[in-house]
Protein backbone atom coordinates (compact mmCIF):
# COMPACT_ATOMS: atom_id res chain seq x y z
CA UNK A 1 0.00 0.00 0.00
CA UNK A 2 1.55 3.29 -1.08
CA UNK A 3 -0.41 5.87 0.88
CA UNK A 4 -3.09 5.91 3.52
CA UNK A 5 -6.00 8.35 3.53
CA UNK A 6 -5.86 11.12 6.13
CA UNK A 7 -7.80 9.84 9.12
CA UNK A 8 -8.52 12.17 12.04
CA UNK A 9 -10.22 11.93 15.44
CA UNK A 10 -10.77 14.50 18.20
CA UNK A 11 -11.57 13.69 21.81
CA UNK A 12 -13.87 16.17 23.47
CA UNK A 13 -15.35 16.95 26.85
CA UNK A 14 -18.69 15.23 27.19
CA UNK A 15 -21.23 17.75 25.93
CA UNK A 16 -19.30 20.92 25.22
CA UNK A 17 -17.20 20.04 22.14
CA UNK A 18 -14.16 21.22 24.10
CA UNK A 19 -11.22 19.67 22.22
CA UNK A 20 -9.04 17.72 24.67
CA UNK A 21 -6.90 15.53 22.40
CA UNK A 22 -6.42 15.04 18.69
CA UNK A 23 -4.83 12.43 16.44
CA UNK A 24 -4.39 12.14 12.71
CA UNK A 25 -2.68 9.73 10.34
CA UNK A 26 -0.02 10.77 7.85
CA UNK A 27 0.03 9.26 4.35
CA UNK A 28 2.75 6.81 5.47
CA UNK A 29 0.51 5.46 8.24
CA UNK A 30 2.30 7.23 11.09
CA UNK A 31 -0.08 8.59 13.76
CA UNK A 32 0.37 12.02 15.31
CA UNK A 33 -1.34 12.48 18.66
CA UNK A 34 -1.36 15.22 21.29
CA UNK A 35 -3.32 16.58 24.19
CA UNK A 36 -4.63 20.12 23.67
CA UNK A 37 -4.01 22.86 26.22
CA UNK A 38 -7.34 24.48 27.06
CA UNK A 39 -7.58 28.12 26.08
CA UNK A 40 -8.19 30.46 29.03
CA UNK A 41 -11.55 31.48 27.51
CA UNK A 42 -12.67 27.86 27.65
CA UNK A 43 -11.95 27.67 31.37
CA UNK A 44 -14.69 30.19 32.13
CA UNK A 45 -17.35 27.71 31.10
CA UNK A 46 -19.44 26.75 34.10
CA UNK A 47 -19.52 23.02 33.52
CA UNK A 48 -16.03 22.43 32.22
CA UNK A 49 -15.83 18.73 31.39
CA UNK A 50 -12.37 17.36 30.76
CA UNK A 51 -13.16 13.68 30.28
CA UNK A 52 -10.43 11.50 31.77
CA UNK A 53 -7.95 14.38 32.03
CA UNK A 54 -7.15 16.86 34.76
CA UNK A 55 -6.69 20.54 33.97
CA UNK A 56 -3.11 20.22 35.23
CA UNK A 57 -2.44 17.31 32.87
CA UNK A 58 -3.79 19.22 29.85
CA UNK A 59 -1.77 22.32 30.74
CA UNK A 60 1.44 20.36 31.38
CA UNK A 61 1.37 17.86 28.53
CA UNK A 62 -0.89 19.60 26.04
CA UNK A 63 0.07 21.66 23.02
CA UNK A 64 -1.45 25.08 22.39
CA UNK A 65 -4.48 25.00 20.08
CA UNK A 66 -2.72 27.30 17.59
CA UNK A 67 0.28 24.96 17.44
CA UNK A 68 -2.08 22.03 16.86
CA UNK A 69 -3.72 23.90 13.97
CA UNK A 70 -0.33 24.94 12.58
CA UNK A 71 0.94 21.36 12.54
CA UNK A 72 -2.29 20.00 11.08
CA UNK A 73 -2.04 22.67 8.38
CA UNK A 74 1.54 21.64 7.58
CA UNK A 75 0.42 18.03 7.18
CA UNK A 76 -2.93 18.66 5.48
CA UNK A 77 -3.91 21.89 3.76
CA UNK A 78 -6.99 21.99 1.52
CA UNK A 79 -7.47 18.27 2.11
CA UNK A 80 -10.33 15.98 3.02
CA UNK A 81 -9.79 14.03 6.21
CA UNK A 82 -11.82 10.98 7.13
CA UNK A 83 -13.43 10.42 10.50
CA UNK A 84 -15.57 7.88 12.30
CA UNK A 85 -17.61 10.59 14.04
CA UNK A 86 -18.05 13.43 11.58
CA UNK A 87 -20.36 15.69 13.59
CA UNK A 88 -18.40 15.42 16.87
CA UNK A 89 -15.03 15.91 15.21
CA UNK A 90 -16.44 18.72 13.07
CA UNK A 91 -17.79 20.54 16.14
CA UNK A 92 -14.45 20.26 17.95
CA UNK A 93 -12.41 21.37 14.92
CA UNK A 94 -14.84 24.23 14.25
CA UNK A 95 -14.30 25.39 17.78
CA UNK A 96 -10.53 25.42 17.26
CA UNK A 97 -10.79 27.28 13.96
CA UNK A 98 -13.44 29.76 15.16
CA UNK A 99 -11.93 30.54 18.56
CA UNK A 100 -8.57 31.34 17.01
CA UNK A 101 -9.80 33.12 13.86
CA UNK A 102 -8.32 30.54 11.50
CA UNK A 103 -10.07 29.81 8.22
CA UNK A 104 -10.83 26.07 8.03
CA UNK A 105 -8.31 24.40 5.75
CA UNK A 106 -9.57 20.81 5.97
CA UNK A 107 -12.89 19.20 5.22
CA UNK A 108 -14.21 16.15 7.03
CA UNK A 109 -15.92 13.18 5.44
CA UNK A 110 -17.18 9.90 6.88
CA UNK A 111 -14.48 7.22 6.73
CA UNK A 112 -16.97 4.64 5.46
CA UNK A 113 -17.36 6.74 2.28
CA UNK A 114 -13.94 5.38 1.23
CA UNK A 115 -15.50 1.92 0.84
CA UNK A 116 -18.47 2.17 -1.53
CA UNK A 117 -18.68 -1.63 -1.84
CA UNK A 118 -19.65 -2.03 1.83
CA UNK A 119 -23.32 -2.02 2.74
CA UNK A 120 -24.57 0.37 5.39
CA UNK A 121 -23.36 -0.61 8.82
CA UNK A 122 -20.70 -3.09 7.61
CA UNK A 123 -17.87 -0.61 8.11
CA UNK A 124 -19.11 0.32 11.60
CA UNK A 125 -19.38 -3.37 12.56
CA UNK A 126 -15.90 -4.13 11.23
CA UNK A 127 -14.56 -1.09 13.11
CA UNK A 128 -16.20 -2.23 16.35
CA UNK A 129 -14.85 -5.77 15.92
CA UNK A 130 -11.35 -4.42 15.32
CA UNK A 131 -11.42 -2.38 18.55
CA UNK A 132 -12.12 -5.61 20.43
CA UNK A 133 -9.57 -7.59 18.46
CA UNK A 134 -6.80 -5.04 19.10
CA UNK A 135 -7.82 -4.29 22.68
CA UNK A 136 -8.12 -0.57 21.96
CA UNK A 137 -10.58 1.98 23.37
CA UNK A 138 -13.12 3.79 21.20
CA UNK A 139 -13.19 7.57 21.76
CA UNK A 140 -9.42 7.80 22.39
CA UNK A 141 -8.31 9.63 19.24
CA UNK A 142 -5.03 7.76 18.76
CA UNK A 143 -6.91 4.44 19.03
CA UNK A 144 -9.66 5.64 16.65
CA UNK A 145 -7.07 6.59 14.03
CA UNK A 146 -5.10 3.35 14.52
CA UNK A 147 -8.26 1.27 14.02
CA UNK A 148 -9.20 3.23 10.87
CA UNK A 149 -5.67 2.60 9.51
CA UNK A 150 -5.81 -1.14 10.24
CA UNK A 151 -9.31 -1.40 8.82
CA UNK A 152 -8.29 0.48 5.67
CA UNK A 153 -5.35 -1.86 5.20
CA UNK A 154 -7.54 -4.92 5.70
CA UNK A 155 -10.27 -3.67 3.34
CA UNK A 156 -7.72 -2.66 0.69
CA UNK A 157 -6.10 -6.10 0.79
CA UNK A 158 -9.42 -7.88 0.33
CA UNK A 159 -10.27 -5.57 -2.58
CA UNK A 160 -7.08 -6.45 -4.46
Amino acid sequence: MDEFPGFIAVETGEENALPLAIAWALPNGQVKHTLIQPDDDWLDEELLQLGDYSLDELRTFGVSPLDVLRELGEDYNNATLYTAGVSDDEAALSRLFDDFGVDPFVELAPAESLYPDLNGGEWARARGDLFGELGLEPLRPEHEVQVMLYLHQRLSETAD
